[in-house]
């Protein structure tokens, strides 16, 4: 199970970001850069890692992979701006909350969850769950074009539990998911939610997390990463 009460999804922190004071104007540096037009902030300048030539068009097409320094340094700079951005829109937000590799060339399918599965239970990771969405979308909706993915569902009973306590309303995050998915040009990837808390760093008194919490935090973080890494290269 995934943990992150008071980490909380990139969805939580931009509604947040809606209470927090603004101050200045800042002018977009790019003219080609539509994120940036006449946006107030406080934090200094910005340059969102979103750009139309980084987003997919086709369904099912990936996004440029956002590398993690990047998110971490927009989260610290976005928190007193984010209700003034009017143009980013619900496909910018996923790629911006999804962690994502893409699979090394060569893997089938089978092969990436092969080795997702053996690097989880080196890891003590119980797998509590899988989804084969892609054959239902077929049976049900009749849709034969659709790629294969399924989401493999993962759970740390002790880390579960500590998240709850915190906030029961965080059941809704569990369990842990990692997604295998076929997008728009045959090519596989693994994805998950980022649970990354780094950005809480710039927060005084990081919202009240206690420090426990986001130990555990971190440490289901990097063992769903590990997993994801082992999965995308075929590692066994």
């Amino acid at each position: 199970m995934n943990r992150s009460p008071a980490k909380r999804s990139l969805l939580s922190v931009l509604s947040l970001s809606l209470v927090l004071p603004l101050s200045g104007t800042l002018q977009a540096q790019q003219s080609g850069n539509p994120y940036l037009q006449n946006v107030p902030i406080s934090a200094g300048p910005i340059a969102l890692p979103i750009s139309p030539g980084g987003r997919g068009t086709l369904p099912y097409e990936m996004s440029r992979i956002i590398p993690p320094e990047e998110k971490e340094k927009l989260m610290k700079q976005m928190m007193p701006m984010m209700n003034l951005i009017t143009r980013m829109d619900v496909k910018d937000v996923m790629n911006l909350m999804a962690v994502k590799y893409p699979v090394k060339e060569g893997l089938t399918f089978d092969d990436v969850v092969q080795s997702m599965e053996l690097r989880a239970n080196q890891l003590n990771f119980k797998q509590v769950g899988h989804s084969p969405m892609w054959k239902d979308i077929q049976a049900v909706l009749g849709d034969k074009e659709a790629p294969r993915m399924e989401v493999f569902h993962y759970c740390d009973i002790a880390a579960g539990r500590e998240v709850l306590k915190y906030a029961p309303e965080s059941i809704v995050f569990l369990p842990c998911r990692i997604a295998i998915m076929e997008d728009a040009h045959k090519k596989l990837w693994v994805l998950t939610l980022d649970w990354n808390t780094a950005w809480l760093d710039s927060i005084s008194g990081k919202m009240g997390a206690p420090s426990e919490l986001l130990k555990y935090a971190v440490d289901i973080r990097d063992k769903m990463d590990e997993i994801m890494r082992a999965a995308a290269a075929g590692d066994l």
